[in-house]
């Protein structure tokens, strides 16, 4: 590879006036220019990125952390911040915890003094708000509702979503829902989506409606398959579910299939995330559908604020979510009563 000091020489010009070519200097006669642009394209020279992030003291990398990237939300989720990063001239950098504490704060570790990442996007499941005492780090946004007081948090109101979705097979004539995906562990997404489930029933104390819980050590196809398989053999009668994920839904859907249970007429299935998949399945999936470019964006906005010096207070970012509404738990025709289980 071609050094600076090689295209100086073929240009006949100084180091230093390469390295204003290079660098977009405006000051530079246009003989002069022409001259350097053509030596540097006659030796194929390429200039260090590395060497210009050391001088101007930043890589122009965003790391982003995420629990884990083979499941289709956060896979979706990833290419909104990939596009978004490179519209603003940034590159982000991926890297998976597996909810993993050590890994998630030796990664936060790497935004401190030295750290090849500008700033940070997290969305953590195992870090405390003490971890983050990491001198020298740089901007941190956080994905979720996590409690990291002082620091920016981007998510959609989990509350609200899982009580309109569960408002929407009410409106439909459920009167036995179901939900599955609690976790024992009380991670604050979960537990918002049971609270919200819960709260939309609740609303209704003259039906008496049953709330039927179902609860998962994660949010995957198998976990949703082997819950939809205990509700059935558990004698529980019911007439739909909330699952708290798309896969999970998309494992229940597997599950009531081969149990020969149709959906939606005898059981209708809402599910949560709107991944590609479910757009596709058959029947279509009922979904709750957050804005993961909104999301992305906004973190990679509040980076790019606070990276350019901007003194801003830490703050909550919530941002749109819908229902969308498909064959798994479709709208019904007026005076049309759901077929219950």
């Amino acid at each position: 590879m071609a050094t600076r000091r090689e295209v100086a020489e073929r240009a006949k010009v100084s180091v230093r006036t390469v390295s204003n070519v290079v660098n977009g200097f405006e000051h530079i006669a246009p003989a002069t220019r022409e001259r350097v642009l053509r030596a540097i394209e006659e030796l194929e020279y390429r200039p260090s990125e590395l060497a210009r992030s050391l001088k101007v003291g930043r890589s122009g990398l965003i790391g982003l952390m995420l629990p884990e990237l083979d499941t289709a939300y956060f896979a979706e989720l990833t290419r909104a911040f990939v596009e978004g990063g490179a519209a603003r001239g940034l590159t982000v950098v991926v890297d998976q915890t597996d909810g993993d504490r050590d890994r998630e704060l030796a990664l936060l570790r790497r935004t401190a003094g030295g750290s090849l990442f500008d700033a940070l996007v997290l969305s953590p499941l195992a870090l405390h708000a003490e971890d983050l005492e990491v001198p020298g780090a740089g901007p941190l946004v956080f994905l979720g509702e996590d409690e990291f007081p002082g620091y920016d948090k981007v998510m959609i109101d989990n509350f609200q979503a899982a009580r309109e979705a569960v408002e929407h097979l009410l409106a439909q004539g459920r009167r036995r829902i179901a939900a599955i995906g609690a976790e024992r562990s009380g991670r604050s997404a979960s537990s918002l989506r049971l609270e919200g489930y819960r709260a939309a029933i609740g609303a209704h104390p003259d039906l008496r409606l049953p709330k039927i819980v179902e609860y998962v050590d994660g949010f995957r196809r198998p976990e949703g398959a082997a819950a939809m398989r205990r509700l059935l053999d558990g004698g529980e009668p019911f007439d739909a579910v909330f699952c708290f994920s798309d896969a999970l839904a998309l494992g229940a859907l597997r599950a009531l299939h081969d149990a020969g249970v149709s959906v939606p007429g005898e059981v209708a299935v809402v599910g949560w995330d709107d991944i590609e998949d479910g757009r596709f399945s058959i029947p279509s999936l009922t979904t709750v559908s957050p804005d993961k470019q909104w999301l992305a964006e906004t973190a990679l906005d509040r980076v790019v604020r606070r990276l350019a010096g901007e003194r801003l207070d830490p703050e909550l970012l919530v941002g749109p979510h819908r229902l969308v509404v498909r064959e798994s738990a479709p709208d019904l025709a007026p005076g049309v009563a759901a077929t219950n289980r």
